[in-house]
């Protein structure tokens, strides 16, 4: 089956175990292929936990889940060096952490003390941990999706920009509409027949599809062409939150601190991820639009004034796309 078809069956088997949700599904998938993470802000029981399972499943993947707590240690994520007596003889032996999996949901990340999501952190941006001196290397297939509750601050840690600005795209998601809830409560009322629950693992074990999907479809993604123009786009858009005094008063007044190169490089990658799946060779201001919330919402700084004003970043980076035109 080519990658596209394939990428495109996962997507389709998400769906129906995942109702209302569709915009996590997408933002999932475009993690996936762009070798990114993902984080999530929206209230608990939005199927946050069953997307990465669904996820997993589908795709023959290991999946983990991290509760952060704060009293959480950073060995708690990477593992540690265990000591193992055999037949008189002692080592120590790398025990491996939750790290070590393919899908890793960081569940409520902003609970954990500074030193834990660092830890984290530092396995997302190189690949691999260091435990007493030794390097170990996390799975070819590796993601993390990290999720915040937006209301409950208390007792939080809150994720510094610098260490936000290491996730490819910050996703919103909101409560489903009345149709799709409706859907929701039918769906959960079947699962709890143990004999269908069963039978949908033995089917999703039997169909999941490989991992070499995966990295086929990444290939593919390099090669659609990105114009000249769409770079500059790109670039455009980005030093429209650096230099927004070039553009508007509002923008001047509203942004304190724009996007940094990541957001470039993050606006490439998931516009060809897009294209990608829209089935063209080709990125379009299209692309461009489709995810530019999602890659620059956690990496503008907005002012005094925007946030007494009640300005979210979501509204300016609307203004930023009207007002930039593509070259």
């Amino acid at each position: 089956m080519p990658a596209r078809d394939s990428i495109l069956e996962l997507k389709n088997r998400m769906g129906r175990s995942i109702i209302g949700q569709e915009g996590i599904i997408e933002r999932l998938l475009i993690g996936l292929l762009s070798n990114g993470n993902i984080l999530v802000e929206g209230l608990p029981g939005l199927a946050k936990t069953r997307a990465v399972k669904s996820l997993a499943k589908n795709l023959a993947a290991g999946r983990s889940r991290i509760q952060f707590t704060p009293d959480l240690l950073p060995s708690d994520i990477t593992g540690t060096e265990v000591y193992y007596s055999v037949d008189g003889k002692g080592e120590f032996q790398f025990q491996p952490g939750p790290i070590f999996s393919n899908i890793v949901l960081a569940d409520e990340i902003n609970r954990a003390p500074a030193k834990v999501q660092a830890a984290l952190l530092e396995a997302m941006e190189e690949g691999q941990v260091t435990v007493a001196g030794k390097t170990h290397k996390l799975p070819q297939l590796f993601m993390v999706m990290a999720t915040q509750n937006p209301i409950e601050q208390e007792g939080t840690y809150p994720l510094p920009e610098a260490q936000m600005d290491r996730f490819l795209m910050q996703v919103m998601i909101t409560y489903p509409d009345a149709a799709s809830e409706v859907k929701v409560v039918r769906l959960v009322r079947g699962e709890e027949l143990p004999d269908h629950a069963a039978s949908g693992d033995q089917l999703q074990e039997e169909t999941a599809i490989p991992q070499e999907a995966i990295f086929t479809a990444r290939e593919e993604i390099h090669e659609i062409h990105v114009s000249e123009s769409i770079e500059q786009y790109i670039v455009d858009l980005i030093n429209a939150t650096r230099y927004p005094e070039r553009y508007s008063e509002e923008l001047r007044k509203w942004i304190q601190v724009g996007a940094s190169p990541r957001g470039g490089i993050g606006l490439d990658k998931c516009s060809r991820v897009n294209a990608w799946l829209n089935n063209r060779d080709h990125v379009t201001p299209d692309d461009i639009r489709a995810i530019v919330h999602d890659v620059l919402r956690h990496r503008i700084m907005l002012s005094y004034e925007a946030n007494a004003e009640g300005i979210k970043s979501d509204q300016v980076i609307a203004e930023i796309v009207k007002l930039v035109a593509v070259a």
